[in-house]
C-alpha cells in the first residue's frame, strides 16, 4: 500500500530471562521456596523458547536478544543479529548450523553452572534476589547502541524484589521512559513485583501474572508478542493496583512514609542530620517551647 514503510512490522525484542538457581533449584520444596509449585525451569524454558521461535515466525526480520538474569551476574544468551553473522561463517567453513534453541541452551548451561558454583559457596540469603538492575542496564545499553529507537522489553521474572537495587532499578526505568522503551513484565513467581509494576506503569508496558503457569506460552504469544502499533487497538492487561512504595536509602526496606532530602531526593525511614548520599546538612528540628509560646501569645494580645 502507498505510504507504508516495509520496516514498520519489524520489532526489536529484548527478553530478560529469570535464571536464578535459587529460584528454580532444588530448594523449591524448602522453607525458602519462592518459585511456582509444579513448574520447573525446564518447562519454563520450553515455553520461552517457543515464544522466541514464534517471534521469528511472525517476521523473520524481527531482532531478538535474550539476556540471562542470575543472582550474581547477567549474560547475553542470544542475539539474532550476531547469530546470523556467525551462521554465515559456519556455513563457509562447512560446519553444522545451530538452531536458535541449541544456541540458547548451550550458553544457558554455561551460565547456570557458574551461578550454581557461587550458590554453593555463598549463603542462601545472598542469592534470593536476581540482578534485575544489571540486566535492565544491559538491555538499555544494547538498544541505544544498536537501534537508537523504541522496542518492546518483556521480562519473564519470578524472584522477589531486591530493596538494595531500588535506586539502580528506578534509574533504569526512568531511562527507558525517556528513550520511549516500553517495559513488559510477566511474573511467574508466587508474589507480585512492585518494581515491575512501577516499570510497566511508567513506561506504558504490560504487566501480567498468569494464573496458570502451565499455559505460559499462550499468555506470551497472545499478549506480549503484539507489536507497539497493534497495541493501540487492543485491550491488554494492566496492573490493577500499582505499589508505589519506595525503599529507604539507609536500610533498603520498603516504607510507606519517610524523610526526603531536599537536595538529592534521597529517602530515609528515620530523620537524619546529614544526607548519606549528597552530604547535605539538615537544620535540626526546633522543639516548641510552651512557656515562650504562651508569652508570645500574651504579648500579641
Amino acid at each position: 500500500m502507498d505510504g507504508l514503510n516495509p520496516t514498520d512490522d519489524i520489532s526489536q525484542v529484548v527478553l530478560l530471562l529469570e535464571a536464578n538457581p535459587y529460584f528454580w533449584g532444588g530448594k523449591s520444596n524448602g522453607a525458602h521456596s519462592t518459585g511456582p509449585a509444579n513448574f520447573t525451569f525446564d518447562r519454563f524454558l520450553e515455553h520461552v523458547l517457543l515464544f522466541i521461535n514464534s517471534l521469528h515466525l511472525l517476521n523473520q526480520a524481527n531482532r531478538i536478544v535474550v539476556i540471562a538474569t542470575g543472582a550474581t551476574s547477567c549474560a547475553y544468551l542470544y542475539d539474532s543479529n550476531a547469530a546470523e553473522l556467525s551462521e554465515n561463517v559456519r556455513s563457509a567453513r562447512g560446519a553444522k548450523k545451530l538452531s536458535v534453541v541449541e544456541r540458547i541452551t548451550q550458553k544457558l548451561e554455561d551460565f547456570m553452572s557458574k551461578e550454581a558454583v557461587y550458590d554453593l559457596n555463598q549463603g542462601m540469603e545472598d542469592n534470593r534476589y536476581s540482578l534485575l538492575s544489571g540486566s535492565l542496564s544491559m538491555a538499555l545499553c544494547y538498544i541505544q547502541r544498536i537501534l537508537r529507537g523504541p522496542s518492546p522489553h518483556p521480562l519473564p521474572r519470578g524472584t522477589p524484589d531486591a530493596p538494595p537495587q531500588y535506586i539502580a532499578v528506578m534509574n533504569a526505568i526512568f531511562s527507558a521512559q525517556r528513550c520511549l522503551v516500553p517495559i513488559d513484565a510477566c511474573i511467574v513467581g508466587n508474589h507480585h513485583s512492585a518494581f515491575l509494576q512501577q516499570a510497566t506503569h511508567i513506561t506504558g508496558g504490560i504487566y501480567m501474572k498468569p494464573p496458570a503457569p502451565e499455559g505460559l506460552f499462550e499468555y506470551l504469544s497472545m499478549v506480549f508478542a503484539t507489536d507497539l502499533y497493534s497495541r493501540k487497538f487492543l485491550q491488554l492487561p494492566r496492573a490493577s493496583g500499582v505499589d508505589f512504595r519506595a525503599s529507604c536509602f539507609c536500610h533498603k526496606k520498603s516504607i510507606d512514609m519517610g524523610f526526603v532530602c531536599s537536595v538529592c531526593l534521597s529517602i530515609f525511614c528515620k530523620g537524619q542530620r546529614t544526607c548519606t548520599t549528597c552530604n547535605a546538612i539538615f537544620a535540626p528540628n526546633k522543639q516548641p517551647n510552651p512557656a515562650a509560646a504562651a508569652a508570645q501569645k500574651r504579648k500579641a494580645s
